[in-house]
């Protein structure tokens, strides 16, 4: 008996020390969905609906973040509690989580190849039909301007894009001053298109490789978080099964 209870013992410690790495796993994926979530509305608004998925995924791993914390804790309670129910639950819980985590990641991988060809035609004829100016209050227009002071770059493909777009005959400029070295030169004038003053080249290649980066950041981390998660599932499982 008293070999039994040590076991018991040394059981219930590990799965403590487990369940532990487990809530660990789930503020991972928190942090990981809160990054999603930011980084996925300013790619969704700029490289259209291709990118969203980054936004569904983000949103994902917030709840399984949040979900994980707390089997991590009730894992742990009913370890010290010796229940065959609650270990049960959490078992279930963690391998529903498990799967989703796994998923989460594959589609990922899966899409990120579609977004270019379909994220590029898409942010193309939108830039050229939607984009309104540099001082426009429009969010998709602010949300562009960010994009190319920041990354240094000048429309999708490159600073042409502008040329009969819905701006041009607006304004008559051929550029907007977001595309512009130094915005407050009189050279920035929408229509000298001097390498010394404007960035010619466009900024979708900039934005993929930012998209690019998020893909495999969520998924390498939900990925992460499910191997993180497994020692435990099995050692919640076993003394489930010992205390049966």
């Amino acid at each position: 008996m008293a070999e039994i209870h040590t076991s018991y013992s040394s059981l219930k410690k590990l799965l403590s020390l487990l369940n532990g790495f487990v809530a660990v796993s789930g503020v991972i994926l928190v942090g990981l969905g809160i990054g999603g979530k930011c980084g996925g509305t300013s790619l969704t608004s700029v490289l259209g609906v291709s990118t969203a998925h980054l936004l569904h995924v983000g949103f994902l791993c917030l709840v399984m973040g949040c979900a994980t914390i707390l089997l991590g804790c009730a894992g742990c309670y009913g370890a010290i509690k010796e229940s065959r129910g609650l270990l049960l639950f959490c078992i279930l819980s963690m391998i529903i989580v498990l799967v989703v985590e796994v998923t989460a990641a594959t589609v990922v991988l899966l899409l990120f190849p579609i977004v270019r060809d379909v994220a590029l035609e898409h942010s193309f004829v939108t830039l050229r039909k939607n984009y309104r100016g540099y001082n426009e209050p429009d969010d998709y227009s602010t949300q562009w301007n960010l994009v190319m002071e920041k990354l240094k770059c000048c429309g999708v493909k490159n600073y042409t894009d502008f040329s009969g777009s819905s701006f041009e005959m607006t304004t008559g400029h051929t550029y907007p001053r977001g595309c512009c070295k130094s915005i407050g030169t009189v050279a920035c004038d929408g229509r000298n298109v001097s390498t010394y003053v404007i960035h010619q080249k466009g900024c979708f290649q900039k934005l993929l490789k930012i998209t690019k980066t998020q893909s495999f950041t969520l998924s390498g981390g939900s990925l992460g978080a499910a191997v993180i998660q497994l020692p435990g599932i099995l050692a919640t499982l076993l003394l489930f099964i010992k205390l049966g």
